[in-house]
C-alpha cells in the first residue's frame, strides 16, 4: 500500500496530474487549443473608455461617506460606494456562489498577515472591505480583489463626480 501511494505523490510531484496549459497540448487553430485574444493597447483602451456612457445614479448627498447601495444601470446591479469621499463601483454579484455581495455591510477593514511584519496580523484596510452577506468572502472594494484568493477579481466600474451628481460609466 504504501508503494503506491508514494507512486501517487510521484506522480503529482512529476507533472501528471498538475494543470498543463493548453500550448503544450495543441497548436493553435486546433481542437482544444487556447483561444488567444488580441490585449488591446493603450489607445484601444482609451477609446474603449470613451465609448462607455455615463449614468446618473443619484447625488452625493445620497452617499454619506462609509456608506454604499445598490443601483442598476443598463440592467447590471453595481454597488456604489463612498470610502473616504472617493467613490467605487463593483458588480452586485460573488463569484463564489452568486451571492449579492454589495448589499453585505461594508466592515471597517480586516486582519492580514505578511512578511514584512514577521507574520503578525495587523489591521488593515480600514473601510474598504465588503464582506458577501451569504458566505462572507471579503472584497477589497477600491481594486475588486478578493482576500482570500488572490486570483479572483472583479470588474471595478468607474465612478465620478460632476456637478454634486454621482455618474458610473458603464
Amino acid at each position: 500500500m504504501a508503494s503506491k501511494a508514494r507512486k501517487d505523490n510521484e506522480e503529482f510531484e512529476n507533472g501528471a496530474f498538475a494543470p498543463t496549459g493548453p500550448h503544450d497540448q495543441h497548436s493553435p487553430g486546433e481542437a482544444g487549443a487556447a483561444r488567444q485574444e488580441p490585449v488591446p493597447d493603450e489607445t484601444d483602451l482609451a477609446a474603449m473608455a470613451r465609448e462607455r456612457k455615463e449614468h446618473v445614479v443619484g447625488d452625493v448627498s445620497d452617499f454619506s461617506e462609509g456608506s454604499h447601495r445598490v443601483v442598476t444601470v443598463g440592467g447590471r446591479q453595481i454597488g456604489i460606494f463612498n470610502i473616504n469621499g472617493e467613490f467605487f463601483g463593483l458588480p452586485n454579484v460573488c463569484p463564489h456562489q452568486t451571492g449579492p455581495l454589495c448589499e453585505g455591510k461594508t466592515t471597517t477593514g480586516t486582519l492580514v498577515a505578511n512578511e514584512e511584519n514577521d507574520w503578525q496580523f495587523e489591521w488593515a484596510y480600514e473601510g474598504e472591505i465588503v464582506a458577501c452577506p451569504w458566505h462572507g468572502l471579503e472584497y477589497h472594494i477600491p481594486t475588486g480583489r478578493c482576500l482570500a484568493f488572490s486570483n479572483i477579481k472583479l470588474r471595478t466600474y468607474e465612478v465620478l463626480v460632476e456637478d454634486g451628481k454621482v455618474k458610473v460609466r458603464v
